[in-house]
């Protein structure tokens, strides 16, 4: 077996068991009434995104893959630029809701569900998924109005950087809107995010260090798979940014489990990090695999 079929076994693997075990957590917040609470809510929100991201991208590198048929359509490729950015801004700004409510839940635990209100959700739903869509969504139709003297793309799917690229420079005003357009989504839904998630939780920190034991151990429970999946999501997404660098070094099928692992690995390990640190989700999936045995 070469290379290539490793590499597609392995990616057909992680996708179908990624697939399945957001569906399945998915399914399990719809239908459990207990976990109709706003981190849930958030959480469910976060796991449709990883879904996004990774149809966007993985199913036609594996075509790529079987094929050996590396060509798409314009607006295809565009299409794929403006999920995979999505879903990156779309996780970030999700990382900053969810900090918020944990901070919320910690300093204000009397007045949460005052705070949290229904309303106050979908806003934050909002803000945190409708915006981000919409301001990729001005970034995508920027930079198809870029007049393009090249066809050819060396990635193994599209990215904004390289479809600029292929730009003439004969619109030298569209493309500098272009480029500051980007420096701005970069800054907003990256940069901001990221402070404020770590804002969060230094000052969640310092505040559990000073309380009594029972404080810091429930604290632990409910921010902890917070923590771990974004500083997955992070560590993920700065190694392909590094990658980059290094990439015209690596072969031909390094490059292409490489180039965006950050949307492979993270919508597996979401799912898997909340039913084993979460204690609510962990108790709900037993309930339904008792239920699922008795039924069988």
């Amino acid at each position: 077996m070469n290379l290539t079929a490793v590499l597609l076994t392995v990616v057909f693997f992680i996708y179908i068991a990624s697939v399945l075990t957001n569906i399945t957590l998915l399914l399990l917040i719809y239908f459990n009434i207990s976990l109709h609470k706003p981190m849930y809510i958030f959480l469910f929100c976060l796991l449709v995104n990883g879904l996004i991201g990774s149809t966007a991208i993985w199913p036609k590198v594996m075509v790529i893959l079987l094929t050996g048929v590396n060509t798409a359509t314009y607006g295809g490729c565009l299409a794929q630029v403006f999920l995979a950015v999505s879903y990156g801004a779309c996780n970030y700004t999700m990382f900053t809701v969810m900090a918020y409510d944990r901070l919320v839940s910690i300093f204000q635990p009397l007045q949460y569900h005052s705070v949290m209100t229904p309303r106050k959700v979908r806003e934050l739903l909002l803000a945190a998924e409708v915006v981000p869509v919409v301001c990729v969504l001005v970034q995508v139709w920027l930079t198809s109005r870029m007049t393009l003297c090249g066809k050819n793309i060396h990635r193994i799917h599209c990215d904004n950087l390289s479809v600029t690229a292929l730009s003439c420079g004969n619109s030298p005003h569209i493309n500098q809107v272009t480029n500051l357009y980007g420096i701005c989504l970069i800054l907003g839904f990256l940069v901001v995010p990221v402070v404020l998630v770590l804002l969060s939780y230094a000052k969640i920190i310092l505040f559990v260090l000073k309380s009594p034991k029972k404080t810091r151990r429930k604290a632990f429970e409910t921010c902890s798979p917070h923590v771990i999946v974004f500083i997955n999501f992070s560590f993920a997404s700065l190694f392909s940014v590094v990658y980059n660098r290094v990439s015209s070094y690596l072969p031909r099928e390094a490059n292409v489990f490489l180039s965006v692992n950050y949307i492979l690995f993270p919508p597996l390990l979401h799912p898997v990090i909340y039913g084993m640190k979460n204690q609510e989700i962990r108790q709900c999936l037993s309930k339904m695999s008792k239920r699922a045995v008795r039924i069988i």
